[in-house]
């Protein structure tokens, strides 16, 4: 399995379009990006490739980086920055089926596939594909399970994605709090590779008009406001679940310009054989 991080960023990206914080200042004098968030996962046995999330940047994603079109496509939820992508099927592919969960949500009175279905019932190349979270579903040769997470006032999924064949695991936190169901814990749980939601460090939770949530046993909080993750929250939860290697996305360039090029967090393009 061949993991490629197309983008690694939140909803404005590393460099945002019009600011010159010096994080941005940074990245652009560096030549990096985190674009919004994608993940390309290629089965290397069969050739066939998976796209978790439509990034508003696809169509750039795919000229800069050596990777194939996908055979399918997955959305975790409904969010623009990563669904939004979705329309440059158009012109692109033949036929391609996207998965997404079947579960209604109470806020909105639609499944995410219900979303995707009536806001690209233009594309008659897609075809939408209910799944239902905690069930596998095979596609591209892998193994995927859709889990819930926690990212109000939206239903959210996380993910696994496994190859039967060599028992390679990657998991994905999806958009999330640090509040993530014991049951979906355990459904990550023990992947050779970890991607998780790190969208900015814990001290910047006194900037959040809701502060932080869900602190550690220090007061550290693991939960920017309640949608999203600190980068503290991020790798407790890796840890949590026994990731063996971590990688931190939907990354924001609210980072101090000291932080936001250090490890664990990705830049876009990264690529992983697990």
């Amino acid at each position: 399995m061949r993991v490629t991080l197309l983008g690694t960023g939140d909803t404005t990206g590393t460099p945002t379009v019009g600011c010159d914080c010096d994080t941005c200042r940074e990245a652009r004098a560096r030549g990096v990006e985190r674009s919004r968030f994608s993940v390309h996962v290629e089965n290397t046995r069969t050739g066939e490739s998976l796209l978790v999330d439509f990034s508003p940047d696809f169509r750039q994603q795919f000229l800069t980086h050596d990777v194939p079109l996908p055979d399918a496509g997955l959305v975790s939820h409904i969010h623009f920055d990563h669904v939004d992508g979705l329309g440059n099927a158009y012109r692109v592919f033949d036929d391609l089926p996207v998965h997404a969960a079947d579960e209604v949500d109470p806020k909105t009175g639609q499944s995410v596939a219900d979303t995707v279905s009536q806001k690209y019932d233009y594309l008659d190349r897609i075809t939408v594909r209910e799944q239902t979270p905690f069930e596998s579903f095979r596609t591209c040769g892998l193994d995927v399970t859709l889990v819930p997470v926690d990212h109000p006032p939206l239903i959210c999924f996380g993910l696994t994605v496994e190859d039967p064949e060599t028992g390679a695991k990657l998991s994905l936190s999806g958009d999330t709090s640090y509040g993530v169901p014991e049951e979906s814990r355990e459904a990550l749980a023990d992947p050779d590779l970890f991607l998780a939601d790190a969208i900015v460090p814990a001290s910047l939770c006194e900037h959040h008009p809701l502060g932080g949530k869900h602190h550690d046993a220090d007061g550290v909080p693991r939960t920017f406001g309640t949608k999203h993750m600190t980068r503290e929250g991020a790798l407790d939860l890796a840890a949590d679940v026994n990731a063996e290697q971590t990688r931190l996305v939907h990354t924001a360039h609210f980072y101090p310009v000291e932080e936001a090029f250090e490890e664990p967090l990705a830049l876009d393009g990264e690529q992983y054989e697990l």
